[in-house]
């Protein structure tokens, strides 16, 4: 299938917030109960329509093992968007945010759109870090900032979708440069990009 950009997106967080859970209902609209430790990096992909465009998104699920932090260290390099997963219900995983935020700034393009999600709003009962709270921490990093549920499929795709659109907007804006294959963006099939704006003219047709 044609497609107009593949912008390549990683998942980081802490080990059992969700993240493979998250990718998984986002790529294959359904939620596994059971799912064992991701070992190393897993991958999954999906293609969205955003303002009219045919974006192919290209998903690394890192795992959040202190063990295999160098690994995941070398997917920033090619990555144009990154979710910054916690548990809303873990208060550990919201401390550590800081950490891997600094990780990924050291690691990734400068220009990386970066969107920080509170996983498992379904379990508000069990809730251990406020909304109020992830949107301060948003706030104060310029991150976009979204409750999610990997079970219920709740803002799940919303998520990756408003990162890919905050992606095509720094196209449109000339932030990136396109001939640097680092930035996580390729040119799609079947499309030829604008001179000047980034513009497209189609050729033809975890769980708990």
């Amino acid at each position: 299938m044609s497609y107009d950009y593949l912008f390549k997106h990683i998942v980081i967080g802490d080990s059992g917030v969700g993240k493979s859970c998250l990718v998984l209902q986002f790529t294959d609209k359904r939620y596994q109960k059971e799912h064992y430790i991701t070992i190393g990096v897993e991958f999954g992909a999906r293609i969205v329509t955003i303002d009219g465009r045919s974006i192919k998104l290209h998903i690394w699920d890192t795992a959040g093992q202190e063990r295999f932090r160098s690994l995941t260290s070398i997917y920033y390099r090619s990555a144009a968007g990154a979710l910054l997963v916690y548990d809303i219900t873990r208060r550990e995983t919201f401390n550590h945010l800081a950490s891997w935020l600094e990780e990924a700034r050291q690691n990734a393009n400068p220009n990386m759109t970066i969107t920080l999600i509170g996983n498992k709003c379904d379990l508000a009962h069990r809730r251990a870090v406020s909304k109020e709270e992830g949107e301060q921490f948003a706030k104060e990093n310029g991150l976009l900032f979204f409750e999610v549920s990997a079970r219920t499929a709740q803002t799940v795709d919303e998520a990756f979708i408003k990162t890919s659109a905050k992606i095509l907007k720094n196209i449109r804006d000339g932030v990136f440069d396109m001939s640097n294959q680092s930035t996580g963006i390729q040119v799609g099939y079947g499309c030829n990009q604008g001179p000047a704006d980034g513009t497209l003219t189609q050729r033809g047709g975890c769980c708990r």
